[in-house]
């Protein structure tokens, strides 16, 4: 049975940073496994946020450089992202409203799921083709 693995997001990062040499030779042998099918890898939209989050604010990169980022992630062969359909969506998604990842991800699901999105933080959310919910209503 071939050897299957869930991806933490530093190993994404030392990867595309090649901010700590070691580490990043380290992650660049291990996704060559996964091309060559020698493993199988997984990660889930938690990781994205958190490539995409670090990438702004530690690395100071700009939207577009963290989109393709993401999109590049998605290449790696042999390589499964749970929740992979609204990964790409959200990532077209702030490609084309010029708006971040999470924001993006929370925009398209609720859109593909047909739900309205309760938020503090319409400003964010407000290029995505749902209804926002804003408090007091919702309590009273």
């Amino acid at each position: 049975m071939m050897e299957r693995y869930f991806v933490d997001s530093n190993v994404f990062l030392r990867y595309y940073s090649h901010d700590d040499k070691h580490q990043s030779t380290q992650a660049e042998e291990f996704f060559l496994r996964a091309k060559r099918g020698e493993i199988e890898i997984f990660c889930g939209p938690p990781v994205f946020f958190e490539v995409a989050w670090v990438l702004k604010t530690f690395y100071g990169q700009p939207n577009a450089v963290i989109l393709d980022t993401l999109e590049s992630m998605l290449s790696i062969p042999n390589f499964t992202v749970f929740d992979a359909e609204y990964v790409v969506k959200a990532i077209k998604f702030a490609r084309n409203k010029l708006c971040g990842f999470a924001d993006s991800y929370i925009a398209v699901v609720a859109h593909e799921q047909n739900l309205g999105i309760v938020t503090f933080n319409e400003r964010h959310l407000k290029k995505a083709d749902v209804s926002l919910y804003h408090f007091p209503n919702l309590i009273n």
